[in-house]
């Protein structure tokens, strides 16, 4: 993390763009660390806040974007030539092509939330073919409310901005078990209807 952290002091919001791309698209970039701590240089004057919130959600826009277009251009052929060898076949791609056509969009806007499901969601969405028109007001939606909640979390928390993430790692963890338990749940379910 102090890698990324100081260059961001080094190149400003610059490099906040860049490393905010290169961690939606899921290199390992600690992304609420670079939107909190950004929100903390912000509050010390130490960045102009405008061109750090520009540079922040332009740079979530982008890499989710990158991620769409990931999956809409290859993600459907790989998961059918590949899928099977891991139990994903045809008939359960539909199912989660139903899941995302109902519910899924959602994901977009507040998976940025939990911690790999932001990487996840927008290679799903271009994977099952969710036209663009659609996923961009519910990706940069989404975007646009997660750079601002953490760094104004940063901005208000000051020299205290380490302590938030500690209790949101926490509470994102304990979030996508319960997502992953939910729709391994609704899985299970529609399998046994399908069975009987």
């Amino acid at each position: 993390m102090e890698p990324a952290l100081n260059w961001i002091i080094a190149h400003g919001p610059q490099a906040l763009f860049v490393l905010l791309v290169l961690g939606i698209v899921g290199l390992p970039v600690p992304d609420e660390a670079l939107l909190t701590y950004t929100g903390y240089l912000i509050g010390s004057g130490r960045m102009r806040p405008l061109a750090a919130f520009f540079a922040a959600w332009t740079g979530s826009m982008c890499g989710i974007s990158i991620s769409y277009w990931i999956g809409r251009s290859a993600g459907h052929v790989v998961l059918m030539r590949y899928g099977p060898r891991f139990g994903l076949t045809e008939s359960r791609w539909r199912v989660v092509e139903n899941w995302f056509e109902h519910i899924g969009h959602w994901a977009l806007t507040f998976g940025y939330f939990i911690a790999g499901v932001r990487h996840f969601t927008a290679v799903v969405a271009g994977s099952t073919e969710v036209p663009y028109r659609v996923f961009a007001p519910y990706a940069y939606g989404g975007a646009l409310l997660w750079v601002s909640t953490f760094l104004a979390l940063g901005y208000y928390l000051g020299e205290n901005w380490k302590t938030v993430l500690d209790y949101f790692h926490h509470a994102s963890v304990g979030i996508a078990v319960l997502i992953a338990t939910a729709v391994f749940a609704w899985w299970l379910w529609r399998l046994r209807k399908r069975v009987k």
